[in-house]
Formats: structure tokens, sequence, C-alpha cells
């Protein structure tokens, strides 16, 4: 079975959407990663939020950004997929989904990311070339990486 996408703004969210939303990036970013950050960081107001479903539940998100907000160029952040349907590779559609989405809704084709070091190989392969050294990022090794065209 194919994912349903949908790609609203924040104020577009329902309550149960945005509170998946937010769960499933607590459970992968906090808890399964073992980091205490702070997720709300005042960015998702200004996010387009991707997300898919599955069984109605939200399994995957990202969000999407016009220049100017996370980076000079349009960005793509917070790319998460259930840790229960990795095997099914859904974060290469999340990607396909998130690359097409930036071009669609902001008209921009140079796009970029704050990456977690090990999924640069993941990032690569959407055509993501890394463009900084390594940084820590609540003690989590990034990398920049940008794509154009």
């Amino acid at each position: 079975m194919a994912l349903e996408w949908k790609i609203k703004s924040f104020e577009s969210l329902s309550v149960h959407e945005l509170y998946d939303i937010l769960r499933l990036r607590s459970e992968i970013f906090v808890v399964e990663q073992n980091c205490v950050y702070l997720d709300l960081d005042g960015k998702d107001q200004k996010a387009l939020h991707l997300f898919g479903t599955f069984e109605g539940k939200i399994v995957a998100h990202a969000r999407l950004f016009k220049p100017g907000i996370s980076f000079v160029h349009a960005s793509i952040g917070r790319v998460v997929v259930h840790s229960k349907y990795r095997d099914r590779k859904w974060g290469h559609e999340l990607m396909r989904q998130a690359i097409e989405g930036v071009l669609h809704h902001y008209g921009e084709t140079e796009i970029t990311i704050g990456a977690q070091l090990y999924l640069k190989k993941f990032y690569e392969s959407h055509g993501f070339v890394q463009t900084s050294e390594m940084y820590l990022e609540d003690d989590i090794p990034h990398i920049q990486m940008e794509k154009s065209h």
C-alpha cells in the first residue's frame, strides 16, 4: 500500500494532525536518538508541513521552508519516518515529495539542509552535496548540504 501525501500550512493542520506530527518527531528525534533538545523551535508556524499517512496514521513528515527562514535558500527539515516503516524505503519517497513540494509551492530549485552526518549517502542519492565541515547540533554530528536544480 502507498502513502497518502498532504502538504498543509501550520494554520490548516488539524489539532490531531499537529499532535501526531509532534509525537512522531519526539519519538524519533528525542526518544530513539536519546537527544534532549527543544523540537518546538518557533519555525513550525513558518513551514509547510508535508506528511504521509498509512492506515490513518502519520508515519512520515518533513518541514518545507521558503528561502530566508532556516538558510539563504529554501530548505527541508525535520525529515522523519516512523521506525516501524523504515524497511519500506518511504524516506526516499518523502524526500522526492519534499523536493517537489519546494519547487511547486516556492518555485525554488536550490535547497539547503542541515543533515545528520550518518545520512550523508541517503541525501546524496537525492542530489545533495556536502557544503560544510561536520558540526555538532544537539551533540549529534551534522553537515550542511545543498541541492541545485
